[in-house]
């Protein structure tokens, strides 16, 4: 099957590629069916990609990347619905806001995407964690780090 993006051209994907989120997204709950591809740009990212609606991309990147100890529990009710078994199962994701000013890029630490990856299936939480902001700076330990040079 072929999917016609807006900003990443064609791509290509299987129907067992297919994520179903049963609540849609907050903002696009009608919208199920998502696909999970590389950001061409920089392989820190993905795209998590709506089948359903060619215009909806939203670029997410795993938050172990920007936190080590990022943690939370989930339910067992939360398990039950996303049919999780094992942490092996588990994918956990983060959406990135974008800015022309690299400082403002921000990812959002309160509301995980978390993927049963055997499943396909996907939901995202709101974490009641005062810890995990939904602006995270994405980029702040680098740019701090340019900035002294």
């Amino acid at each position: 099957m072929k999917l016609s993006t807006r900003y990443h051209g064609i791509k290509e994907y299987k129907e067992e590629d297919i994520i179903t989120f049963k609540k849609g997204l907050p903002g696009f709950e009608e919208l199920k069916k998502y696909i999970l591809f590389p950001a061409e740009e920089n392989e820190l990212f993905n795209i998590l990609h709506s089948i359903e609606n060619e215009e909806l991309g939203l670029i997410v990147i795993s938050p172990f990347e920007l936190v080590k100890d990022y943690e939370f529990k989930l339910s067992d009710e939360k398990l039950k619905e996303l049919k999780i078994t094992s942490p092996e199962e588990v994918m956990v994701l983060n959406t990135v806001t974008l800015s022309s000013n690299i400082e403002n890029i921000t990812t959002n630490l309160k509301a995980p995407i978390i993927i049963n990856i055997k499943e396909r299936l996907g939901e995202q939480i709101i974490l009641d964690n005062e810890k995990y902001k939904i602006k995270h700076p994405l980029l702040k330990k680098e740019v701090n780090a340019l900035n002294g040079l």
